[in-house]
């Protein structure tokens, strides 16, 4: 019987000890006297939100298939459990075996977000692990980070070993394999790095050097070690439908932000959002074949007892035989009396048919993301949706039962201007208008409309077209907040409208972090030591201690989010080979201040460079 690493006493005093516990259903327990190597995988956020991400699950399935590791799964301590382990020497365990992860080989941990950065430090340093990669030795586990922000991986270099950049299916037995073989043959850290270092994907940040230009701009970045490529390629799985998918996805003991069997469907889109860097990086969208979903949608429903199943995709309308997929799972689910979440749908006829027949809907509301409020803006960020489309969808909504809609809007886009953000509020009611054309008699329960409007702050990311533009300061930001809340009050149907906002302090240093370079990670470190923590949890956020933490190292915030970056201003994640070309995102750069639309991959090829990956829709229709 397994020993907890907390005691009774502790596991009772903090808040939902059942994140620490370990021994869900589908867990994977393995004989440690057994394993070669043992990899933990971690998620830099608390239970809830990381077993509710699909990545972990598809590594902790595919690593747990090989018969010589044993891969095991911890999340970030809560702020309570946080101050115990400190206080009481308690080092971070694993949830399977419970055994301290200073005592593995591997700690893995996916960058999902940037507000994020100091939780993967509260991991690291909770392990007893030396916070700084050059503080490492053999006595320590190899640290990995995978996930979007690897694609700008610099302002954590101080602190990981190994970036993985790329799909986790691709290269990790290699990786795997290689560590085995030096280990046996009694290599130094440094030669299995070095051997790492030529694993097509794997950038190890000590084997480069950096220097800035006398206007703090990037002047090189070139390796130190001749194991180091000058480029770092993005690795991609190409066939979705012959790889690695977890048919025994495990189960969480409390309730999670996403409590349901994930079907992931495709990856990639072909819509080509200006700013939205998961559209550019996943590239080429690659659909998972009819037969695997079926399979699989199945085979994981029977080994979890989930009552609830989720289309995973950037965008599902998108996914060429959604409607045969649909009908499948209305008929099988219907008897098991299980629901479907197909969240990513455009509001067209055909999802809002669907939706009506998956779930009990007239509870629910509808989402709209049009994320501009003018067709001009739209076209700027290459939304593809008009506005004839966003009313036609809300109307055929309305008339199909629903009388709460959401719609999702951003600030601070580039080229925006008054009128634009005017736009949101105009929109929001000509839709709520909408509502009120339906005889009353007709409308559902005769009852008002309820229009939720949201704004997000707009944050530049590496790797799309906007990747060289200005971020809003925090000022401009509540500003437009302002004039958008005053807007929306001049309306005639205000009183139906109702209107969220997010936080500027977060937008701005997600901002900064996101474009940031290696001189970043002193900032980190410093705020991290200051107490910054959970920082995508805004009753942790302290952005003054940020602010403290960039004056006290001589390093000036507005340097990497207010200024518009030159065509030939050498950027920090240069050096890695996204698929999508530099040029090409030049080239969309230039149409967006010109409003011009960019058609979809479908439409028409663009040349953004994910050809090269052989697959996927740049390769649908071909002999």
């Amino acid at each position: 019987m397994r020993k907890l690493a907390l005691s009774d006493e502790i596991l009772l005093k903090v808040d939902k000890p059942a994140r620490y516990i370990g021994g869900e259903v589908n867990s994977v327990m393995k004989d440690a006297s057994e394993i070669e190597i043992r990899f933990a995988m971690a998620f830099p956020d608390v239970y809830e939100i990381g077993m509710s991400h699909l990545g972990i699950q598809i590594i902790y399935d595919m690593l747990n298939l090989r018969e010589d590791t044993w891969c095991e799964r911890v999340y970030s301590p809560w702020t309570d459990l946080d101050a115990v382990m400190r206080r009481e020497h308690i080092p971070l365990f694993a949830l399977e075996s419970q055994d301290p992860i200073k005592d593995f080989d591997f700690l893995g941990i996916t960058i999902q977000y940037e507000m994020c950065y100091t939780n993967i430090l509260q991991l690291i340093d909770l392990a007893q692990i030396p916070l700084k990669a050059c503080d490492r030795t053999w006595d320590d586990p190899i640290v990995i980070g995978g996930g979007p922000c690897t694609y700008n991986p610099e302002p954590l270099a101080d602190f990981f070993d190994i970036f993985y950049i790329g799909e986790g299916e691709t290269v990790y037995n290699e990786l795997l394999d290689t560590y085995k073989s030096c280990r046996r043959e009694h290599k130094s850290r440094r030669e299995f790095l070095e051997q790492a270092a030529r694993i097509p994907g794997l950038y190890i940040p000590a084997f480069y050097d950096v220097r800035y230009n006398d206007d703090q701009t990037l002047a090189a970045f070139t390796p130190n070690n001749p194991n180091a490529a000058k480029q770092i390629k993005k690795q991609v799985v190409t066939d979705l439908s012959h790889t690695y998918y977890p048919k025994k996805p495990v189960v969480p003991f409390i309730k999670v932000t996403q409590d349901r069997v994930v079907l992931e469907i495709q990856r990639g889109c072909i819509r080509g959002c200006r700013f939205c860097q998961a559209g550019m990086v996943y590239r080429p969208n690659r659909e998972r074949d009819l037969d695997f979903l079926k399979t699989y949608a199945m085979e994981m429903l029977a080994s979890t007892g989930h009552e609830e199943i989720t289309l995973s995709s950037l965008s599902s309308s998108d996914y060429s035989r959604l409607e045969e997929l649909v009908t499948f799972l209305i008929e099988k689910c219907d008897q098991k009396k299980v629901n479907i979440s197909l969240p990513s749908l455009r509001i067209d006829a055909f999802s809002l048919d669907v939706m009506s027949k998956v779930q009990d809907v007239k509870k629910s509301s509808l989402t709209f993301a049009p994320e501009a409020g003018t067709q001009r803006m739209r076209n700027v960020i290459n939304k593809g949706l008009t506005e004839e489309d966003i009313l036609g969808g809300a109307m055929d909504a309305f008339r199909g039962g629903w009388n709460r809609v959401k719609l999702y809007f951003m600030l601070g886009l580039p080229e925006e201007t008054p009128e634009d953000i005017e736009g949101i509020a105009v929109l929001s009611n000509e839709i709520a208008k909408l509502y009120y054309t339906i005889p009353k008699e007709e409308r559902p329960g005769g009852k008002r409309v309820d229009v939720i409007t949201s704004t997000s702050f707009f944050v530049p990311k590496p790797f799309t077209p906007f990747q060289w533009a200005a971020q809003n300061t925090n000022e401009q930001f509540l500003e437009k907040q302002r004039y958008l809340n005053g807007k929306i009050r001049e309306q005639i149907n205000h009183k139906s409208i109702r209107y969220n906002w997010h936080d500027a302090q977060t937008s701005q240093l997600e901002g900064i972090l996101a474009r940031g370079d290696r001189r970043l990670g002193a900032v980190l470190l410093d705020a991290y030591r200051r107490g910054c923590l959970y920082d995508s949890w805004s009753e942790s956020f302290h952005y003054d201690w940020w602010m403290e933490a960039f004056k006290a190292n001589a390093i000036d915030p507005d340097f990497y989010n207010l200024r518009v970056r030159s065509c030939d201003e050498l950027l920090p994640w240069d050096f890695i080979d996204a698929g999508v070309t530099k040029d090409f995102l030049w080239r969309e750069w230039q149409q967006a201040q010109k409003a011009v639309v960019t058609p979809n991959c479908r439409q028409h090829c663009s040349g953004c460079g994910s050809k090269i990956y052989k697959g996927g829709v740049c390769y649908e229709n071909q002999d």
